[in-house]
């Protein structure tokens, strides 16, 4: 990942607002988090979301690209399956159970949790686990800020998530294959860091369903899998938590799921990706070692064996 330089695209660079999903607009407003308190929808007239310094200056993807395919398998198991099916999920009213070694522990309505926040725009590289990529342009929030607000207590050493679990609306939960709810997990240190965000928004625009409406986690140096949508738990724990990828199949989804070009999956090589959009004729990308955010997140794992845990 380059160091940030004056002239970085900022969201009116990256596509026409024609191109934009027709959608309601994102919850927002100002004021403190209102701790169990309910709220009604604060709407605004648009995502006003600062540029980030951690943005990549990489071409992002289209809207098209980014929202016809993807991986939500809530939805089914095809790529295309998002799009089709996940209209029929109700995002709103939502909120968000966080407890476990929290101080504040509660269930809290997604408009008071976004409150008080400042959107930032994070055009952030996204490498699959399938050897494909992406660059997305997130709107959200660092995840330390939502966790220092409702107060990490000092023995808790990783945060666990889980995904909405609403098979009526999630046809993709309704057939094998998977034990829901989607649950995910990360080390507290890699929740606390910068780059880690919650996304609330796409482009200018409330994230779509498919996407990961109203809320969904983003890890960037970390393959796709890890980046759970469409939370609804947020869990502070001493131990570490399970993750779906890892318990269906260990051998090929270790728990910390660090982009890494030298640690091939069993069933292919994660030396190279395929840029989605690229065109039919254009070659493979070498990928980078933590997808280029080895500035940042690298010291996390000083003095460990990263092919071992991978």
């Amino acid at each position: 990942m380059r160091k940030p330089q004056a002239g970085d695209p900022s969201r009116a660079d990256v596509t026409p607002k024609a191109d934009f999903l027709n959608r309601r607009q994102i919850m927002a407003g100002a004021g403190a988090l209102a701790m169990g308190a309910m709220a009604g929808p604060a709407f605004a007239a648009g995502i006003d979301a600062k540029p980030s310094k951690y943005s990549t200056d990489a071409k992002p993807n289209t809207l098209k690209e980014i929202t016809s395919y993807n991986n939500f398998y809530e939805f089914g198991w095809d790529k295309s399956d998002p799009a089709k099916y996940a209209d029929q999920l109700v995002t709103d009213p939502w909120s968000i159970e966080i407890g476990g070694m929290v101080d504040k522990p509660g269930t809290y309505p997604l408009d008071d949790i976004l409150k008080p926040v400042t959107l930032e725009q994070r055009i952030y590289r996204f490498r699959c686990v399938e050897a494909w990529s992406m660059v997305v342009p997130w709107i959200g929030f660092e995840l330390a800020d939502l966790l220092n607000r409702v107060g990490v207590q000092p023995s808790a050493k990783y945060v666990a998530f889980q995904t909405l679990y609403r098979p009526e609306q999630m046809p993709g939960q309704r057939q094998p294959g998977i034990d829901w709810p989607y649950v995910e997990g990360l080390r507290i240190d890699e929740a606390m860091n910068p780059l880690t965000i919650l996304a609330t928004g796409l482009y200018d625009e409330e994230l779509p369903n498919q996407s990961g409406a109203p809320i969904r986690l983003v890890v960037p140096w970390k393959y796709g899998f890890k980046s759970i949508k469409s939370i609804v738990k947020i869990s502070l724990t001493d131990k570490q938590p399970p993750t779906t990828w890892n318990q269906l199949q260990p051998r090929e989804y270790g728990f910390y799921a660090n982009v890494n070009p030298t640690v091939d999956h069993p069933r292919w090589s994660q030396a190279t990706e395929r840029r989605v959009g690229a065109g039919l004729f254009a070659g493979r990308e070498p990928t980078l070692m933590f997808n280029g955010y080895g500035d940042e997140v690298a010291s996390l794992y000083k003095g460990m064996d990263l092919a071992k845990f991978y």
